[in-house]
C-alpha cells in the first residue's frame, strides 16, 4: 500500500505518467505563430514540471526547455539522434565521381575540413537561461480542455455562475428565428509575480453571427480613462486613504436584456433528449455586442439606487457624499472596480451593499489593476507595469540586449521614406502598440512611442531600429513608474510645449502637455498637432490651447471629487509671445489666421480658471514630450515628472 493510498483512500492514478524520452507534439499558441505556421512543434518528452501542471519537453531544433499541458504523445515513437549525427557525418564527405581509383588506400587516415562552422559553446548562463523559458498553453477546443479537471472544475463553475443569475431558458426555437452559436475559451490568469492564479472557462457567443437591429440595436463598454485612475490615485494619496478593488464575477451575465436573442447549447453540456433545443437569453451572455451595455446598466441603476451620483465627465465614475467630509468615490472598468472612501462606515456600508446584490471577489488593497501594478502605504503609491514591461522585452527576444541611457537618438530623424527597406509590419505593429500601453506609467516613453507610431503604414528598418531602441531603454528601467506623495496645499498645475515644424515630412510641430496634482503627475500627452504653425508663437499658442482643454476636464473632475481649484490653474510656458497673445485679446497680421478654436484659452483666462505664466526652457518640464533629449536633460525631466526607480526605496523616499 501507497502513502497516497492510505491517506486518501484510494488507488493513485498513473495515467499522466508518460514513456522517457518518446516524442511529443506540444501546441504552438495563436500569437506565436503565423496563419501558414504548423500548430504543433515535435519535441522529445523529459519529465513533469513540479512548479505547475505540466510536462517538460525538449525541442533538439531550438535547444529550448517548454513546459506545457496540451500534448499528444507518440510513446512508440523516438528522436533520430543517429539521423542527425549521421547527417552531420555526410556533410564532411566528399561527392565521388567516375570510377573507382586504382591508387591503394592511405595507410593513414585522411582528415577532411567541414566547411560547417563548428558550433559555439554555450555558456552556463545561456543554458540556465534556456531551461527557464516557461509556455503554459491554454485549451483553444472544447476537446484539449475536456481531459483536463482544472479545466473541467473551470466549465462548471461558468455553468453554474449561468444556471445561478437565471441567465436562460431552454425552449424550442421559433420559426424564421436564427441560434446564434456560442463557443468555451480558456485563459490562465496570471499575477504580478507571473504565478497562476486560475484556470478560466468562459461561454461566449458568436458575435458574427449577430445582425444589427435584430439581435442588438446599441452597444456600449464600461470602460474608464486611466487618467481618471490616475487621478484617483493621487486624491487618494492626498486624503491618505487607501484604494481597494473588487472583482466582479461573471459581470456580464447579470446584464437584462430586451431583445430577443436564441443561443445554441454549449458543447460538452447538451441535455439529454432535447439536443435540437435552443436557449432564449433573459440576460446577456458574454461575446453579445450589447452585454456591455446590459451590465453597465444594471450596474448604474445600482448605483443610483445606493445614492451615488454619475460624473457629467467621467461616466465610469460615481461618488456619493454624506455631510462635509464623508465621500465615497468607485471607479469602473468593465468587471473591475476601485473605490476609497474618507469615512470608513461608509466604506463598509458599500462593501456590504455591493457584495449583497452582486457575486463579487474582494482583494481588498488594490496591488494589480489592468496590468498596473500598486504597491500602497501610508500618504504614498507607487504604480509601476514591471511585469509587463519585462514580458514585452522577452516578447521581442531582448533580454540582455545592450541598454541604452534614453529611448530616441538626439541625432536621429525618421522619415516616411528613408531608403532602408521594408520590415515585418505586422511584429512592428505588436512592439508599438505594446510600447503605447506601457505608456500607461511611463510618461518618459510617450514622446518616442508617438513618434515611431506615425510609421505604422509603412515601416521601415530604420522605423523598427527606433522601436527596439525605446524596448531597449525600458529594458533597463523596468523597475521605474510613477511615484505619489502627499504635499501641502496640493493644486492643478499645468506645463505646455511644442517643437515647431518637427515632422520633417508635413513640417507639422509636436505638442507636449502635463498635469499635475500637487506632484502626484496625473496626465500627460505628445501628439502632432494637425495644422502647419507658420512660427513657434503660432505653434506654442496652439499647444496651450490644448493644454487648456484638458485643464478644463480636470478641474471639473476635481470639483466633483470634492477637491474644487479655489483659485486659477497656472500653465507654465517658455514662450513669451504666446502668453501675451493670450493675455491681451488684440490682431494683427500674424495672429489673424489663427482659428477661432484656439482663442479658446483666452476666454478661460478671462474668466480666472486659467493663468499664463512663463517658464525658462531649462526649466519646461514638458520638453521631455516633444523632441529628443540629452541623457542629462531627459534624466532631469524624468526626474521632474515623479518616474522613478523602485528597485531602491531610499532613493525614492529622497
Amino acid at each position: 500500500m501507497t502513502p497516497f493510498e492510505a491517506w486518501f483512500g484510494r488507488k493513485p492514478s498513473v495515467g499522466h505518467l508518460r514513456v522517457f524520452g518518446c516524442i511529443a507534439y506540444t501546441l504552438v499558441n495563436a500569437q506565436n505563430r503565423k496563419k501558414l505556421d504548423a500548430k504543433s512543434e515535435k519535441c522529445v518528452f523529459l519529465g513533469y514540471c513540479i512548479q505547475s501542471k505540466g510536462y517538460r519537453l525538449y525541442n533538439p531544433v531550438t535547444n529550448k526547455i517548454i513546459v506545457s499541458r496540451n500534448i499528444m504523445f507518440d510513446e512508440t515513437a523516438s528522436w533520430s539522434w543517429s539521423k542527425e549525427r549521421e547527417e552531420e557525418e555526410g556533410n564532411n564527405e566528399q561527392p565521388q565521381t567516375g570510377t573507382r581509383s586504382s591508387d591503394p588506400m592511405p595507410t593513414t587516415n585522411q582528415i577532411q575540413n567541414s566547411e560547417k562552422p563548428v558550433k559555439k559553446m554555450r555558456s552556463i548562463q545561456e543554458l540556465y537561461e534556456a531551461t527557464q523559458v516557461l509556455y503554459v498553453a491554454d485549451p483553444l477546443t472544447y476537446e484539449e480542455a475536456s481531459d483536463k479537471k482544472e479545466w473541467i472544475d473551470a466549465m462548471m463553475e461558468e455553468m453554474r455562475a449561468i444556471e445561478q443569475n437565471q441567465t436562460w431558458k431552454l425552449v424550442e426555437l421559433p420559426e424564421n428565428r436564427t441560434a446564434i452559436g456560442v463557443k468555451w475559451v480558456y485563459k490562465t490568469k496570471f499575477g504580478a509575480d507571473g504565478s497562476v492564479l486560475k484556470c478560466k472557462a468562459r461561454l461566449v457567443a458568436k458575435v458574427y453571427a449577430q445582425q444589427q437591429g435584430i439581435d442588438y440595436e446599441e452597444t456600449f463598454s464600461p470602460v474608464a480613462r486611466f487618467e481618471t485612475v490616475r487621478l484617483l490615485m493621487a486624491v487618494a494619496v492626498q486624503l491618505k486613504q487607501s484604494i481597494y478593488q473588487f472583482d466582479v464575477k461573471s459581470a456580464f451575465l447579470n446584464g437584462e436584456l430586451i431583445e430577443e436573442v436564441y443561443v445554441e447549447q454549449p458543447e460538452g453540456f447538451e441535455v439529454k433528449g432535447k439536443e435540437n433545443w435552443v436557449y432564449r437569453l433573459s440576460k446577456a451572455l458574454y461575446g453579445l455586442k450589447q452585454a456591455p451595455r446590459a451590465w453597465y446598466s444594471k450596474i448604474n441603476a445600482y448605483f443610483q439606487k445606493l445614492g451615488f451620483e454619475r460624473s457629467k465627465n467621467e461616466p465610469n465614475l460615481y461618488v456619493k457624499r454624506k455631510g462635509e467630509k464623508g465621500l465615497v468615490a468607485v471607479c469602473l472598468y468593465v468587471d473591475d472596480m476601485i473605490y476609497f472612501g474618507t469615512n470608513d462606515a461608509m466604506v463598509r456600508e458599500f462593501k456590504k451593499q455591493m457584495m449583497s446584490v452582486f457575486e463579487m471577489t474582494d482583494l481588498g488593497e488594490m496591488h494589480y489593476f489592468l496590468g498596473l501594478e500598486v504597491e500602497q502605504e501610508e500618504g504614498r503609491i507607487f504604480v509601476s507595469q514591471r511585469k509587463y514591461a519585462n514580458d514585452l522585452v522577452t516578447k521581442f527576444g531582448l533580454k540582455g540586449c545592450n541598454l541604452v541611457q534614453t529611448p530616441m537618438n538626439t541625432n536621429e530623424k525618421l522619415t516616411t521614406i528613408d531608403g532602408t527597406g521594408a520590415t515585418d509590419v505586422t511584429r512592428f505593429r505588436s512592439l508599438v502598440g505594446g510600447l503605447m500601453y506601457l505608456t500607461h506609467t511611463r510618461p518618459d516613453i510617450s514622446h518616442a512611442v508617438s513618434i515611431v507610431a506615425r510609421y505604422m503604414q509603412n515601416p521601415t528598418k530604420q522605423h523598427m531600429g527606433a522601436a527596439k531602441r525605446i524596448l531597449r531603454y525600458i529594458a533597463g528601467t523596468t523597475s521605474y513608474g510613477l511615484w505619489y506623495n502627499v504635499v501641502d496645499g496640493p493644486c492643478l498645475t499645468g506645463y505646455s510645449d511644442s517643437d515647431w515644424a518637427g515632422d520633417i515630412d508635413d513640417r507639422k510641430s509636436t505638442t507636449g502637455q502635463i498635469f499635475f496634482y500637487g506632484t502626484s503627475i496625473i496626465t500627460w500627452s505628445s501628439k502632432k498637432q494637425t495644422t502647419v504653425a507658420l512660427s513657434t508663437t503660432e505653434a506654442e499658442y496652439s499647444a496651450v490651447t490644448s493644454a487648456a482643454c484638458q485643464g478644463v476636464w480636470l478641474r471639473r473632475l476635481l470639483e466633483e471629487l470634492s477637491c474644487k481649484e479655489k483659485g486659477a490653474t497656472i500653465l507654465y510656458c517658455d514662450n513669451q509671445s504666446t502668453i501675451a497673445i493670450g493675455n491681451n485679446p488684440v490682431h494683427h497680421n500674424r495672429t489673424k489666421h489663427i482659428d477661432t478654436r484656439f482663442h479658446f484659452i483666452r476666454d478661460l483666462i478671462e474668466h480666472g480658471e486659467f493663468e499664463l505664466q512663463y517658464i525658462s526652457t531649462n526649466q519646461q518640464i514638458a520638453d521631455a514630450l516633444t523632441k529628443p533629449l540629452t541623457r542629462e536633460k531627459f534624466n532631469w525631466c524624468r526626474d521632474m515628472m515623479n518616474v522613478v526607480d523602485f528597485g531602491s526605496r531610499g532613493s525614492v523616499e529622497n
